[in-house]
């Protein structure tokens, strides 16, 4: 396990934050401020990410959803909810699926299950040169290490994630899948994680890219609200949920 860096923000209901890949927790703070009172809000950074030094060898989601799991364990915290942008997602569906024990919900936002979810072209593509100030800005292994996460951040988006439609079909947690309409995952992909879910929800946000995190945080933060609500229904007329 590592050691991973977090900030804790509110009270109340706790709710894991996961931030997207090659950034840090700088990248949730719209949606933060957006959500308001009522949680408990944990944002921990991934191995070499953010204030998170690095760990020797290749990266896996499924180390770093350990590594989440061993944070919440120090907390003493389990049932939480649970939200993930793009990397982040990915790291809190394995999270779910391992340790169903920790986690209450997860929204899962502008990511792929499998790695040929992703539209053609997202993958491979040099990340902006603003990625390695913003690392270099927290890193505790300096701007010199930035290259090594680059590296390594390639290979595993070369053969992860790597999920199976099975794996889906037994998670019994409620899922919230979202994204924007011109986001880098195929739509077609998500709507097979959709059906595949036992307990579901699908929303796909306007105007909105992959940046949707940054870009409509208040409107993400309602879809959230709605999600966790006590009191949603299935509508008036539900087809796919009224046949439970």
């Amino acid at each position: 396990m590592h050691d991973l860096w977090f900030a804790e923000h509110g009270q109340g209901e706790p709710f894991l934050l996961l931030h997207p890949g090659g950034t840090d927790t700088r990248a949730l703070q719209p949606l933060v401020a957006a959500l308001g009172d009522g949680y408990r809000i944990i944002t921990p950074e991934q191995r070499g990410h953010g204030r998170t030094p690095d760990a020797e060898g290749e990266w896996s989601f499924a180390h770093m959803a350990a590594d989440t799991a061993a944070l919440l364990e120090r907390l003493k915290l389990s049932n939480v909810h649970v939200f993930g942008w793009s990397d982040g997602a990915i790291v809190g569906l394995h999270l779910a699926l391992a340790r169903p024990d920790l986690v209450r919900s997860l929204v899962f936002g502008a990511a792929p299950f499998r790695v040929d979810g992703w539209r053609d072209g997202v993958l491979g593509e040099p990340l902006p040169d603003f990625m390695a100030r913003a690392y270099a800005e927290l890193s505790p292994d300096g701007l010199e290490h930035w290259p090594a996460v680059v590296a390594k951040s390639a290979r595993l988006h070369e053969r992860e994630p790597a999920i199976g439609v099975d794996d889906l079909r037994g998670l019994k947690r409620p899922v919230l899948v979202v994204m924007g309409d011109d986001d880098e995952v195929r739509f077609e992909h998500a709507i097979e994680m959709y059906e595949a879910l036992p307990d579901g929800e699908f929303a796909v946000v306007p105007r909105a890219t992959h940046g949707l995190l940054v870009e409509k945080p208040d409107l993400l933060a309602r879809l959230i609200a709605d999600f966790h609500s006590p009191a949603k229904s299935n509508g008036v007329a539900p087809l796919r949920r009224g046949q439970r």
